[in-house]
């Protein structure tokens, strides 16, 4: 059974040529930003999954599902993929094939509070929890005053 090795969360994540690339990846605490109106602002995030193969499950389909969950049990994003590796040429037989997956997007968290991203594949769960943070108070608006240093 491929078996998920590690889920993170990252601010931008691309998977090329068999290799996970993630920038600013592992983190557990998001500070949002505010948008226009005070309101929470959208953040891009990336996710980075790896998965190990064994010899005997390539060339096989495998449903994977990501999820992002608050605290209270209401889902932020739900996605449903395939998995799938085959046999690369020269590889000695037995060997296990790592295939690895990144997906990005650009999210709007409805509220602050405990988060996790779930990875489930053919009932194993790997999960990465994480805090979201309200966007500060914007900065008060009216005349700016300074005081300048004395003569000298």
């Amino acid at each position: 059974m491929p078996q998920i090795e590690f889920v993170t969360m990252a601010n931008h994540a691309e998977a090329i040529n068999g290799l996970l690339y993630l920038q600013g990846a592992g983190w557990s605490e998001l500070q949002l930003p505010a948008g226009p109106q005070g309101q929470p602002g959208i953040v891009h995030v990336g996710i980075g999954v790896s998965i190990l193969v064994g010899w005997n499950e390539t060339n096989v389909r495998y449903p994977l599902r990501l999820r992002i969950t608050h605290e209270d049990g209401s889902d932020l994003v739900n996605i449903d993929a395939a998995v799938e590796a085959g046999r690369p040429t020269g590889i000695p037989a037995g060997s296990d094939i790592r295939t690895v997956l990144a997906i990005n997007g650009e999210l709007q968290f409805p509220q602050a509070g405990g988060y996790e991203l779930r990875a489930e594949l053919d009932g194993q769960l790997r999960t990465a929890s994480f805090r979201v943070h309200a966007p500060s108070p914007p900065p008060p608006v009216g005349p700016a005053s300074f005081v300048l240093p004395p003569e000298g």
